[in-house]
């Protein structure tokens, strides 16, 4: 086979194409390493996001566990320090109990009673509780008192409380247990019975 020169055109188009060839086999060889360098990005943070989900539950998770404990001895602590109050109370009762019929009076029995009570409503006043007592006259507050009748009483304006039942207790803003009375009811309008 004769040798070509190298001004020859049939030379020139092969070197142009075996130039182009190496060429596009550096561009597909690059571009192979591109997206393989791509690929491995994207694994990586693929995994790394991951991860951090898992990171993310597990601290998720510790948070609800230590939420429940806390909830738990707050529970604890809300009732000790309500019952270390209580005990002592318990232990005037015991005392009360322990008294001879037979010697005791029973105005020092009231007096005993009393005296506890007072220990009680102590206790809880130092736990936040209060005592709403309404007073014959009184404006009635729904929001603390709960009416289960009406009952005329002299002085006492319509809508005023005309008798208490029982005494309520709340604890800061929050009612637990409304004060039951009776309220004065409205007055009757005269009739006019000239005719």
């Amino acid at each position: 086979m004769p040798r070509k020169k190298k001004n020859d055109p049939d030379h020139q188009t092969e070197l142009e194409t075996e130039m182009e060839a190496a060429g596009h086999e550096e561009t597909a060889t690059t571009t192979e390493d591109s997206i393989e360098a791509r690929l491995e990005a994207l694994e990586a943070a693929v995994e790394e996001a991951n991860n951090k989900a898992l990171r993310t539950l597990a601290d998720f998770q510790n948070y609800k566990k230590r939420a429940l404990i806390d909830e738990r001895l707050a529970h604890e602590e809300g009732a000790a320090s309500v019952l270390a109050g209580v005990i002592t109370v318990l232990d005037h009762f015991d005392r009360a109990l322990g008294l001879d019929p037979e010697t005791t009076p029973a105005s020092a029995v009231l007096d005993g009673v009393r005296l506890i009570r007072n220990e009680l409503l102590k206790s809880i006043a130092d736990r936040g509780v209060a005592l709403i007592d309404p007073k014959v006259g009184d404006e009635f507050n729904p929001g603390h008192h709960q009416a289960v009748g009406s009952l005329p009483a002299p002085g006492v304006a319509p809508g005023h409380v005309s008798m208490v039942h029982q005494q309520g207790y709340a604890i800061g803003d929050r009612v637990l247990r409304p004060a039951t009375v009776m309220i004065a009811p409205e007055a009757e309008a005269s009739v006019d019975t000239e005719a």
